[in-house]
């Protein structure tokens, strides 16, 4: 970890450990960042927080190895467990089988373990 990583990190640590942040965003993104959190042994918890500070009626969109069973399990399954984390719309996309990802790049150790969960809480 660098300086600047290490030093943004003790950061939002403190940002956020100072207020609730239950509900207090309109959106939330990630890009490929819940499976290279090493320490979360469960990667669906980052998905659940991430949701916990999205406000009800906010929008949130996260691509990831969703895929990849040995990391988020049956994808049906974690739609399911986030509709009652509170969701209450949510689309996964299977970028493996979608148009808009090139067919050359829809290899499984290329994307072809990437999906695409959208949805609104």
């Amino acid at each position: 970890m660098t300086i600047q990583e290490s030093l943004f990190r003790c950061v939002w640590i403190e940002w956020c450990g100072q207020r609730n942040l239950n509900g207090y965003f309109d959106a939330a993104v990630s890009n490929l960042v819940f499976h290279e959190v090493s320490d979360a042994r469960d990667k669906r918890q980052l998905v659940r927080e991430a949701l916990r500070v999205l406000k009800k009626g906010g929008k949130f969109a996260f691509q990831d190895l969703f895929l990849e069973k040995r990391i988020y399990g049956e994808v049906s399954e974690l739609l399911d467990e986030m509709k009652r984390w509170g969701v209450r719309d949510v689309q996964f996309i299977d970028t493996s089988r979608s148009d808009i990802v090139p067919r050359v790049f829809r290899l499984k150790f290329m994307l072809g373990a990437i999906g695409i969960i959208k949805g609104t809480k």
